[in-house]
């Protein structure tokens, strides 16, 4: 059974990209409700592989920057719902670990 779980990766719910930029949006269920992560890659091609890496060069950064940003709002779009703040969409949540 341990072997069915590696081959049953996890998946992004969304994914954004423009070019061989990707941005990932994980999503994780916490005692505190939904949380999302991202994870940003470069897409390259190694032979006939395609390849990932978290290096990004000069003129990667402006697509680096898009992709966050596309990110930051499909998760605020889809979690704008399930906020437990006030709603007006300013609402931080410290997560006790990491430092202010």
């Amino acid at each position: 059974m341990a072997q069915q779980k590696s081959k049953d990766k996890a998946k992004p719910v969304h994914e954004i990209r423009l070019g061989r930029i990707r941005a990932a949006i994980w999503e994780n269920e916490t005692q505190n409700g939904t949380r999302h992560n991202v994870t940003v890659s470069r897409l390259y091609k190694d032979g006939d592989h395609w390849k990932d890496s978290a290096s990004f060069g000069r003129d990667d950064l402006p697509l680096v920057a898009k992709v966050c940003d596309q990110a930051h709002s499909w998760i605020f779009k889809s979690s704008s719902g399930t906020s437990s703040g006030n709603g007006d969409g300013n609402e931080y949540v410290h997560d006790g670990e990491t430092p202010f």
